[in-house]
């Protein structure tokens, strides 16, 4: 039997490129070893966006950019989170275990808290407990489903071990495993894929390249990519050009060597280069974007592969449920 993975994906913005290299063809890989389940966590992202259009139209862009970027909902469950009334019952239930000493440690809890002291605010200034209890969700989110590994970024392993750490806590009180422990599996070698300015491509620089952007809109924002002053004729080093680390991302070794060699050799200016770099890129996304632009075009469809996602999850829920409320001598 194998293993169960489980990803969460926040509805919170538009898919870029960085989010395709580094998060979604990794976790898509999984697929291949563990029985993967994959949820759109959209009460997670109440705690930032309060807008019911820009939420409801960011829960299907994301669902349709994973689906056209691979995802196979006949092979995977593939759900909404607030389809799913059982994760709230074992979050409540999973408050009762969970000390608010390690709530007060989590990451996100702590770096606000920071920035309102730095302000010379008070420190819980705009802080909702949606965010406080966040780690206690997404415990739930894991544990709901006997997850075995959750992949996750060296930044993200916190959450699984709270996780961890409150299933452990269950357990240790019922004197038998109640809820399944999770581990955590950290994605060492997870792409890093430059922006337009050089840095980590991120929203939060506002330097990245949407994977379903428009053909024309796509050479546009290539074209913009931030260069040196090399003239035509001199010699470059392609490793040390975001440029050429893009375009690794996307060509095969032939061609990677090919284009280094033009680098190296000289004669070859920024703006053949970017335009090599958009017709790799542009081959590739193609396909992705006219999968993509379907399913918006069907909002019916889309909502539709949730929901059976969510008839497929609902059974396992209410296992894990079901055996929390034995235990715990509440059971209808």
């Amino acid at each position: 039997m194998k293993k169960i993975s489980l990803t969460g994906i926040k509805p919170t913005g538009e898919l870029h490129i960085g989010n395709y290299f580094g998060a979604i063809k990794p976790a898509l890989e999984l697929a291949r070893e563990y029985d993967a389940r994959y949820f759109i966590a959209d009460y997670h992202a109440l705690n930032t966006i309060k807008d019911p259009r820009e939420l409801s139209a960011n829960i299907r862009a994301v669902a349709a950019g994973w689906l056209a970027a691979g995802l196979n909902p006949e092979e995977v469950i593939f759900y909404r989170q607030s389809s799913i009334p059982e994760t709230f019952e074992l979050t409540t239930m999973l408050m009762a275990f969970t000390a608010k000493g390690l709530m007060n440690r989590a990451h996100a809890y702590k770096a606000a808290v920071a920035e309102n002291t730095e302000k010379k605010d008070d420190p819980d200034a705009g802080i909702n407990m949606g965010l406080f209890t966040y780690p206690v969700l997404m415990a739930a989110d894991i544990i709901l489903f006997d997850s075995d590994v959750v992949p996750v970024g060296k930044d993200q392993v916190q959450h699984v071990e709270m996780a961890q750490d409150i299933a452990q806590a269950v357990n240790f009180n019922y004197k038998k495993e109640v809820l399944r422990v999770p581990e955590a599996s950290v994605r060492e070698n997870a792409a890093v894929v430059p922006g337009l300015d050089g840095r980590k491509m991120s929203k939060s620089y506002g330097n990245t390249i949407p994977i379903f952007a428009p053909e024309k809109e796509l050479r546009k924002l290539i074209m913009r990519i931030v260069t040196n002053s090399q003239g035509i004729e001199e010699p470059k080093d392609p490793e040390s050009s975001q440029i050429y680390l893009l375009y690794k991302l996307f060509a095969g070794p032939e061609e990677q060597a090919a284009l280094a060699a033009r680098y190296r050799a000289g004669g070859m200016g920024w703006g053949e280069a970017k335009e090599e770099l958009f017709r790799v890129i542009n081959r590739e996304l193609t396909p992705l974007r006219e999968r993509f632009n379907a399913l918006m075009d069907d909002p019916p469809g889309l909502d539709a592969v949730l929901a059976r996602g969510a008839e497929r999850a609902r059974p396992i829920a209410a296992r894990t449920v079901a055996r929390f409320r034995a235990a715990a001598g509440i059971d209808k």
